[in-house]
């Protein structure tokens, strides 16, 4: 028999964790792709969400967006209900014709009901109708879309039967915490973390730091897997770039930093390796000036490591 891989015995894990906790319901995220994915070994959910699609591990559900779609659809199963993201029509249409074929319920994210009133470094006010005047204390000009498609499977989940009150919907948004996800750390400079770790999380977190800091460039602390698009990912970032601090983040899938470092200068930008996180940090605040901005991202397994070198300087 082959041996259970890790993310298999951490699921395992989990589920028993919520058995023994009895809880009334768990948010399941599929680690990859969806039909074929650990947690997929469970019946018919409650609710089925399919979010924002990406072509994040498309070298082993690709090369199409319909084979990532397909295999993502795995999660919607007989007589199911599903809340969708939607705005990609090559995957709506393979999400569609899963719920026809499987006799499943969809609800696609509808953003005409979506007005964001404010939007700054401390999050976002918006209205989702009918709920109007919802804070979110997120920053990234893309918090408020996922704050819709929550919505927007709450309410699949009211209409089931499941009694959510105002309150908590309004408490719970305003709750929110995203560790690693535009996170400001600090202010003079503006220092931000960030996990993007693809070509789709790239895109997102460029676009913000354009909204937010229009017109400037800015010093960046990187490090990405090896098995990542990171082609794609400096060309994102390249235009935003004035210079780049280069370091290997804990992980034996850790692209060089030499190799990152050409790739960057390919496109222009300024990049030198550093041997650590704490040393490329520093070298990006001190580029970046009191009045600048820095940015770490490039890694899931960068965040960590960034947040606790912050601390210690703290």
């Amino acid at each position: 028999a082959e041996h259970p891989t890790e993310f298999e015995l951490i699921t395992a894990a989990a589920f028993l964790h919520f058995l023994e906790r009895r809880c009334d319901i768990v948010v399941l995220e599929t680690g990859l792709g969806g039909e074929l994915d650990a947690s997929n070994v469970i019946g018919t959910p409650e609710l089925a969400v399919l979010t924002a699609m990406g072509m994040d591990h498309a070298a082993i559900l690709g090369p199409t967006l319909r084979d990532v779609a397909a295999a993502k659809a795995g999660i919607i199963k007989a007589g199911g209900t599903v809340v969708s993201r939607g705005g990609c029509p090559e995957a709506d249409e393979v999400f569609r014709q899963a719920c026809r074929e499987r006799g499943a319920a969809l609800a696609e994210l509808d953003l005409s009901r979506l007005k964001v009133r404010r939007l700054g470094l401390e999050g976002s006010e918006f209205g989702f109708a009918p709920w109007e005047n919802l804070a979110l204390p997120l920053a990234g000009a893309y918090q408020a879309e996922n704050a819709a498609l929550a919505l927007t499977a709450i309410e699949s989940l009211m209409k089931k039967g499941w009694n959510i009150p105002e309150g908590a919907l309004r408490q719970g948004l305003a709750a929110v915490r995203w560790p690693g996800r535009f996170e400001i750390l600090g202010r003079d400079p503006v220092f931000l973390l960030d996990g993007a770790h693809n070509a789709h999380g790239m895109r997102a977190a460029v676009e913000s730091l354009r909204a937010f800091f229009p017109g400037r460039k800015l010093a960046f602390l990187l490090g990405v897997m090896a098995d990542k698009d990171a082609g794609e990912m400096v060309e994102l970032l390249a235009p935003l770039a004035e210079r780049a601090f280069v370091v290997r983040p804990g992980s034996p899938r850790a692209m060089a930093p030499e190799a990152l470092c050409a790739l960057l200068a390919e496109r222009g930008v300024e990049a030198w390796p550093r041997d650590s996180v704490e040393e490329g940090m520093e070298a990006a605040l001190a580029a970046a000036g009191k009045d600048g901005v820095a940015c770490a991202l490039g890694s899931l397994y960068l965040c960590g490591a960034v947040r606790s070198a912050w601390l210690k300087r703290h």
